[in-house]
């Protein structure tokens, strides 16, 4: 069955300088407002609703219960509210119940505002449970008596509601990065005089780990000397611990190698002293962390005091976004796929449910594609009845943002994971591992040999996409680098794919799959049979296939050519059209391995839409690539005019000069329009080739 339980949760990433401890603890105040606010207003609706007074035994003694309590009257109450009469029990529970959450209302807000409240705690509700309770105790009064079809009406439904969204409304995970918890741990080794955690081996760090887990000694206090990264850490931790439980879900290890990286934050939460710590769930990204992945989680299923912390049941989240970005769309799904069957197997070996959490985005070169799609190509047994799976900002509002397309959204999602489970797509066949593995090994080769091993790559990703202006501008989630130095390793995955998609060139998608379907076919000419029968019969690379032919739909080298021609310098230019050359050469061996004689042709709907807003995408394309032009030149005037100049006063006066325009914005450094004209183009060419299929 799927898992009716789930909560809908966001992610707090602290790689965000924005997201602060300080910001997660006004989100879970603020989220448990709302939810008390909303209950509020729907238990005066049931008030109104259910005035009889017949009711049964069980009722009758709460309500005495709360009569000889003698509440202090409300004065926050419409007259009709003031005084409830003993003989409309239900009103009076129901009444009860309204003052508790006017009262934790009221305690959010105050919070909130001065961060302390004179509300006394046990006047409000801190759990889910105890709103339930008293709702459960009216619904089986109802039954009783004979009115199990209003019990059944707007009673039941607010009790689902309770049950679904509990008084947090929403669950936070809580993300950050392996390298954080090492800072910290580290801190702490060598306040303690016992060498640096940084320079212990993996073996080293586990049982010194396990040792303290096992411990009950504080290793702490407040005279750690901490830097700004490791005090955002441990207050983080500090918020967790303050907060009520119910307001978190995961914790989430980004760029997780090893077992070590758990333990560290299973250490961490007990030391911050999380009275109910969070599931920690390890986040495997790259390349060769996807490959480690299953020996990792089997050496942490060993230890026996991890294996009865989780008490059966362990999350694992895989990255589409760096792992690509690491090695390409090809090698990354296939070694996802590979990584999630051993990790299958290490869970059932250990008895330990397995719940794999999909770090998808929404474009295809960040793991993006139609859901149901998606759901169904899976390796077997990996979905067993429930999954996780990311809805990125950027797609959000398309799938959730009416009602009808969040109903149909997850329609979507639930029809697809009970297919998966009744009818499981077939294993790969061991000669299609092998084409597979071949295919990865040389796609991998390609893609890092130019996007890594070219020392021309950067300068000219740089020069032909709008990456840098995207960098400087308040448009992203996050910012654009986890460092702020560094090249194409410590850009964020969104960037990455959002330049390319912007010039119409999706290089992260299809850079490799060309190089690998070449050797395939050369090694072999028979592959091209063995490609057909994969086509047809496996659904994992069906819909990789098919995905990358949509994308190619979408893409158009003349508009890659056109930002060269008016961005790239010159002696970049071969680069691109290398580039361009083996576009064309993926795209008509793709056509060649589908037994297609042009792109969508087994899509011809999606292919109308798509010529359709052809049109209006290459304008904004060709806006686009003259705004860029236009900022640069102007940004290389500036530069020049102040290098040439000691003295500001010297720079000759012109009503088009840089440096006036940039004083009547001061908020960009930008000419004004300019940057407003660029983000329109940028919104409005992500929105024409969003995903259709």
């Amino acid at each position: 069955m799927v898992d009716t339980t789930s909560r809908i949760s966001f992610t707090v990433t602290f790689g965000n300088p924005r997201v602060t401890p300080e910001v997660t603890r006004d989100v879970c105040l603020l989220a448990r407002l709302m939810a008390a606010n909303l209950y509020f207003s729907q238990i005066e609706e049931l008030m109104f609703e259910l005035s009889m007074w017949r009711c049964s035994d069980e009722l009758k003694a709460r309500v005495l219960k709360i009569e000889s309590l003698q509440r202090k009257e409300a004065k926050h109450y419409i007259e009709f509210w003031k005084h409830i009469p003993p003989s409309e029990p239900f009103r009076v529970l129901l009444g009860d119940m309204r003052d508790k959450l006017y009262n934790t209302r009221e305690r959010m807000r105050l919070l909130l505002q001065n961060g302390k409240s004179d509300i006394p705690i046990e006047d409000t509700y801190t759990d889910a449970s105890q709103i339930l309770e008293p709702l459960e105790l009216c619904y089986r009064s109802l039954c009783e008596t004979g009115d199990k079809p209003i019990a059944d009406g707007s009673l039941l439904d607010f009790m689902r509601q309770v049950s679904c969204f509990g008084l947090s409304l929403v669950k936070l995970d809580i993300r950050q990065e392996s390298d954080r918890h090492t800072d910290v741990i580290d801190a702490i080794t060598n306040h303690l005089g016992i060498g640096s955690y940084r320079n212990w081996t993996e073996e080293q760090r586990q049982e010194w780990l396990l040792s303290e887990l096992r411990g009950k000694r504080p290793l702490f206090g407040a005279d750690l000397p901490t830097t700004e990264e490791i005090k955002d850490v441990l207050d983080t931790m500090k918020v967790v611990a303050e907060l009520p439980q119910d307001c978190f879900g995961a914790y989430v290890i980004s760029m997780a190698t090893a077992p070590s990286d758990v333990l560290a934050v299973e250490l961490l939460q007990r030391e911050c002293r999380i009275k109910k710590p969070l599931r920690v769930v390890p986040l495997f990204e790259k390349l060769a962390d996807l490959e480690a992945a299953p020996a990792a989680l089997s050496r942490l299923f060993s230890i026996d005091w991890y294996l009865n912390r989780i008490n059966g049941k362990q999350e694992v989240m895989i990255g589409y976004s760096d792992s690509g970005k690491d090695a390409g769309r090809l090698s990354a799904a296939w070694q996802m796929f590979k990584a999630q069957e051993d990790l299958v197997k290490v869970a059932k070996q250990y008895g330990v449910r397995l719940t794999m959490f999909h770090g998808r985005g929404g474009t295809v070169g960040r793991g993006g594609g139609p859901t149901h799609l998606a759901i169904l190509s899976q390796p077997p047994d990996t979905i067993n009845g429930s999954l996780r799976v990311t809805i990125q900002g950027e797609v959000i509002e398309q799938s959730f943002g009416e009602e009808h397309l969040c109903f149909r959204t997850l329609q979507r999602f639930t029809a697809a994971t009970l297919e998966h489970g009744m009818h499981p797509p077939i294993a790969p066949k061991p000669e299609w591992r092998e084409l597979m593995d071949a295919m990865a090994v040389a796609s991998t080769k390609e893609y890092r040999s130019i996007v890594f091993q070219n020392p021309s790559f950067v300068e000219y990703f740089r020069a032909a996409t709008p990456e840098l202006e995207y960098g400087r501008m308040n448009i992203g989630s996050r910012p654009s680098k986890r460092k702020p130095s560094g090249g194409i390793e410590s850009l964020r995955a969104i960037p990455w794919i959002f330049a390319w998609t912007q010039t119409r060139f999706h290089l992260p998608v299809w850079l490799g799959l060309g190089s690998a379907l070449k050797q395939a076919l050369q090694s072999d000419p028979r592959n091209i049979a063995t490609f057909r029968r994969m086509y047809n019969q496996w659904p994992f690379f069906r819909v990789t296939i098919d995905l990358v032919e949509m994308v190619f739909a979408k893409g158009d080298p003349r508009i890659a050519a056109l930002y060269d021609d008016l961005l790239v310098s010159d002696e970049l230019k071969p680069l691109g059209e290398e580039l361009r050359q083996k576009y064309n050469e993926t795209r008509d061996l793709l056509l060649k391995i589908t037994f297609h004689d042009e792109i969508l042709q087994g899509n011809p709907s999606l292919k109308q839409r798509l010529r359709l807003r052809e049109p209006y995408i290459t304008a904004l394309n060709v806006q686009q690539a003259l705004v860029l032009k236009k900022m640069r030149d102007q940004g290389l005037q500036f530069c020049a005019l102040q290098n040439s100049s000691k003295d500001q006063s010297d720079i000759p006066t012109t009503p088009k000069r840089a440096a006036e325009l940039v004083e009547l914005n001061p908020t960009t450094e930008f000419p004004p329009g300019l940057e407003d004209t660029l983000i329109l183009t940028m919104k409005g060419i992500a929105a024409g080739i969003q995903n259709t299929g």
